[in-house]
């Protein structure tokens, strides 16, 4: 079954399309949720929350784009707004530790195992992970989708809704930004 017939048929309602599509896409959906919030119990949350949100929407889906695309947007907007939520709540958490709440805001470590990170590399891979945290969104999403899923740039423009020049231009800032804090942990570590 071709994207098409299958998006017809959950737009008719089929339970068995459904079953496919989550067949097809969790681990993709998954692995993206958890490329961007970096907490595997969160990106399970997404994950479950990206399929409820195509059930209730894929009649509005137009076919202007491929499937895959509009899901990966899905997904991208859940998990952006779900940090948005957590920003949230670790400033409240930081107005509470000024009135006595509190007593430090702790800086979250990036604890998941991603399957595209080997173990003697997951060092390295939270130190990464920690960084892109730390880089603007859009940076993040093109890096995340680029280097993480191994989307093409033009696959990363689709994705993104915006132009090819425009992901290689966020890519470059994305690497640069990166280096930057990246440096910093390096400059720590490294014996003079």
């Amino acid at each position: 079954m071709n994207q098409t017939e299958l998006v017809v048929q959950l737009q008719q309602g089929d339970e068995a399309a459904f079953k496919k599509l989550v067949d097809d896409y969790q681990v993709m959906v998954y692995n993206t949720a958890l490329g961007i919030v970096q907490n595997a119990d969160d990106a399970d949350d997404i994950t479950q929350e990206v399929f409820i949100q195509v059930f209730r929407s894929v009649s509005s889906f137009k076919g202007d784009s491929q499937f895959s695309t509009w899901l990966y947007r899905i997904t991208l907007g859940k998990a952006l707004d779900h940090e948005k939520k957590a920003k949230r709540k670790k400033r409240f958490g930081f107005v509470q530790s000024l009135f006595g709440g509190h007593d430090e805001v702790d800086k979250q470590q990036a604890e998941f195992d991603h399957p595209g990170v080997k173990m003697e590399k997951k060092e390295r891979a939270n130190e990464l992970f920690n960084a892109l945290k730390q880089i603007p969104d859009k940076q993040r999403i093109a890096f995340t989708l680029h280097k993480l899923e191994g989307q093409s740039y033009q696959e990363v423009a689709e994705i993104m809704n915006t132009t090819l020049y425009a992901v290689e231009s966020l890519m470059g800032r994305a690497k640069a930004n990166l280096r930057k804090e990246l440096k910093k942990y390096y400059d720590i570590n490294i014996p003079e």
